[in-house]
């Protein structure tokens, strides 16, 4: 390998380790790209890595620090803390924050801790892992490279059971519901049709399909994607056995994700879900997105008594007149409908955005979604899904 191709490489994994979902694909085409552009031209070859590896607006900052970085000087890694300390700070723009911070631990990744003197400040190079159980209370928002790699390790590990629910389908069995006619007659055949043994039958049990409708917006960008990982695990899980859980991603408008989280690699199948959905990061039409699952997807995906899961935070900027029917449609379709909702993070959180006063009514289950916590209530939630239940005309909340 030449050493531009090594030291492309490099970078892309580099990127990777910081946050950015950069596929064994997109670093060959960056080697391709930079052996084009050579490497005289700063611009250039800046611009090839760009194109290649760059697939959403939120990821442009995190590139470009990297960039500045990467190709400034052959030993970046002993300084890049120090010189990532004054980028932005906390109060400016926090997800640019956030980025540097992924990708400091990122460069920092396997060196002996240190502790730098800058401007007369003793600065702690030590990166430091959080305790179990500080790392499952904290915002996904919140979280460095590491920390959230961490997260996603146990997002992965959550308990995925899910409560079984009667089908419409019948099995035999020694004390059933209902008399089993066709084994009836056909015991009473084998013994010449003079002696009738009445048997019974009683329902198949089966957990129900999940179908999860994600929010892929510039709002919620961060928790979709730790909330794919588990949707990624409970894919895998639940094909081993068999059963069936769809996924769909929407912005503006809805992709259906199903087969790309099908992926057995994580990181793959999350990178194919930002490519086959181009609104990744933008806006939300929440109302488009469901009249869109409703008329072209629920009948496909619904059958069996699904269960929902509708991951957004409810901040819609369309109609909330068509919300509230297409919501209503949805709550119809579904088994159990449960609203995921970061917003509820906040302990002044209210009810008084028109998107989500316009869904609230119709769902069955109102939880928060913002650490792995609130994730390992939602599997202890989804084991009995199945079971739903009213307060006073209204769904529980």
């Amino acid at each position: 390998m030449s050493a531009i191709a090594a030291n492309v490489i490099h970078f892309a994994r580099l990127l990777r380790a910081a946050g950015m979902p950069v596929g064994s694909g997109q670093a060959l085409a960056a080697v391709e790209a930079a052996a084009l552009a050579g490497i005289d031209e700063r611009t250039a070859l800046r611009q090839a890595l760009f194109a290649t590896l760059v697939t959403r607006r939120e990821q442009m900052p995190l590139f470009d620090q990297a960039f500045e970085l990467f190709w400034r000087d052959p030993r970046f890694a002993d300084r890049a803390m120090a010189m990532l300390m004054p980028i932005q700070r906390p109060e400016s723009e926090p997800a640019k924050t956030a980025g540097a911070r992924r990708l400091a631990d990122a460069l920092n990744a396997g060196r002996t801790p240190r502790v730098e003197e800058r401007d007369g400040v003793e600065i702690d190079m030590t990166l430091t892992t959080s305790p179990d159980e500080v790392l499952r209370a904290k915002d996904f928002e919140q979280m460095s490279a590491a920390e959230l790699a961490e997260a996603r390790r146990m997002v992965e590990r959550l308990p995925l059971r899910i409560e079984d629910v009667a089908t419409r389908r019948w099995r035999g069995a020694a004390q059933g519901a209902r008399i089993d006619l066709r084994r009836t007659l056909r015991a009473s055949l084998r013994m010449g049709g003079d002696i009738i043994s009445l048997a019974e039958a009683r329902r198949r049990t089966a957990p129900p399909p999940i179908v999860a409708l994600c929010d892929i917006s510039g709002s919620m960008s961060r928790y979709a994607r730790v909330f794919l990982h588990f949707l990624h695990a409970l894919t895998e899980a639940r094909r081993r056995q068999g059963q069936r859980v769809s996924t769909f991603v929407f912005g503006t408008r809805l992709t259906n994700a199903t087969r790309a989280l099908k992926h057995r690699d994580v990181d793959e199948a999350l990178d194919l879900v930002g490519r086959e959905a181009g609104d990744w990061g933008g806006g939300t039409r929440i109302g488009a997105a469901l009249r869109e699952f409703n008329f072209r997807w629920s009948r496909r995906v619904l059958g069996q008594g699904a269960v929902v899961l509708l991951i957004t935070d409810g901040l819609d900027r369309d109609d909330a007149g068509v919300l509230t029917d297409e919501a209503a449609r949805l709550a119809r379709s579904s088994r159990s409908l449960i609203w995921l909702n970061p917003l509820l993070r906040y302990a002044q959180f209210q009810p008084k955005a028109a998107g989500i006063r316009a869904l609230l009514p119709h769902v069955d289950r109102f939880l928060p979604l913002y650490n792995v916590n609130t994730l390992a209530e939602l599997s202890q939630a989804l084991a009995s899904a199945g079971r739903r239940t009213h307060v006073s005309g209204r769904r529980a909340a």
